[in-house]
């Protein structure tokens, strides 16, 4: 080929190129052109002013909660928005969903909204469905009528308490819900918690134990869970009980005797000798071996305790003054214990 039908050839190519780019320009223009008249279309206020009317901060000042029922439309909710504070134009909200494509997304619940939120950032917020949390306590140690009370008392959760759990069948803990959890709904999260959590250490247990059943092991759990707030203590406390019920010992525990008398409410005052030698099903001081039923709803360390008690010999325990106990495998030194006992509680009396 001649030199200048090289140079033609290069021309063409050169043009073709160019006209490829040119191509893919337009396409990229035309593409934006869609977008924007979509936007106009979809949001009703021209295109890009649309979109930045989406995208501008909102107008609350503050953070508002934001409470969202279920089965709300997206105008319902677009105007619940506006009547909080938290958007301007109810429509640029509904055309931004729309436009999105996500009505089916969007999620009830409740919402803390930050201030100066965008349409976008709200619907943002609304479709990861991250509610507000509320958390119920339930401590260690109370009976199931004492935990049905601080239920009822809770001012989010709703319905009426319909179960009726036996005493020692709940697991207490603190509990993370949403608005529009139940009583009943918590209720039933702290039975399956239980449930779970022997199912999970139940086989890990220590061996000759002398109770077979998981029943037994949470009223064992439950009066060692009355005895001791000291976390350290709890298994200790579990081998002076297990201890004991291996040699046929009582379990002489003061917390069975008011159980028996106030069916778990506070006595208010120390036990009387009378009330010692009262015969009733939960006095371990008179019957032999476990009572019939929990005294309390144990927490899980207590459970452990029961199940994996300490290696030691001993067979009592003492107050020793400071919240926690003093321990002796022999009646000579739990004696003595007991007397210095006596003597740090004259001491008291006497500043009082």
């Amino acid at each position: 080929m001649t030199g200048g039908g090289k140079s033609a050839l290069a021309s063409w190519r050169r043009k073709r190129r160019s006209g490829q780019r040119g191509g893919a320009v337009k396409s990229v223009l035309l593409f934006l052109a869609g977008l924007a008249a979509l936007a106009a279309a979809a949001l009703g206020v021209g295109g890009w002013l649309g979109y930045r009317a989406a995208t501008e901060p909102g107008p609350a000042s503050d953070a508002v909660i934001v409470l969202l029922p279920h089965g709300s439309a997206v105008s319902t909710i677009a105007q619940q928005l506006e009547d909080e504070g938290v958007i301007k134009h109810p429509e640029i909200f509904i055309a931004a969903v729309r436009i999105r494509g996500v009505q089916g997304e969007i999620k009830a619940g409740e919402y803390e909204i930050p201030a100066r939120s965008s349409v976008m950032e709200i619907i943002d917020q609304l479709m990861e469905g991250k509610s507000i949390l509320h958390y119920f306590t339930a401590p260690e140690g109370l009976t199931t009528a004492q935990i049905i009370r601080l239920l009822n008392a809770d001012e989010v959760l709703e319905g009426e308490v319909t179960l009726e759990p036996g005493e020692g069948e709940l697991l207490p803990e603190t509990f993370a819900y949403t608005r529009g959890e139940t009583r009943d709904g918590l209720l039933r999260r702290m039975m399956k918690d239980q449930d779970a959590l022997l199912d999970e250490i139940w086989d890990e247990r220590a061996m000759e134990l002398p109770f077979s059943t998981q029943g037994e092991a949470i009223i064992l759990a439950s009066i060692v869970e009355k005895e001791t707030g000291v976390p350290e203590e709890r298994a200790r406390i579990a081998a002076v009980f297990v201890n004991r019920l291996k040699r046929g010992m009582r379990l002489e525990s003061d917390p069975t005797i008011i159980y028996g008398l106030t069916e778990g409410e506070p006595l208010g005052r120390g036990l009387r000798v009378s009330e010692l030698r009262k015969e009733t099903p939960y006095n371990t001081y008179i019957i032999r071996g476990l009572p019939p039923t929990p005294i309390a709803n144990p927490g899980a360390a207590s459970i452990k305790a029961v199940l994996n008690p300490a290696d030691t010999d001993d067979i009592f325990f003492v107050a020793d003054g400071t919240g926690g106990h003093v321990f002796s495998s022999t009646l000579r030194e739990h004696n003595a214990n007991v007397a210095k006992w006596r003597t740090i509680e004259r001491q008291r009396k006497g500043r009082q």
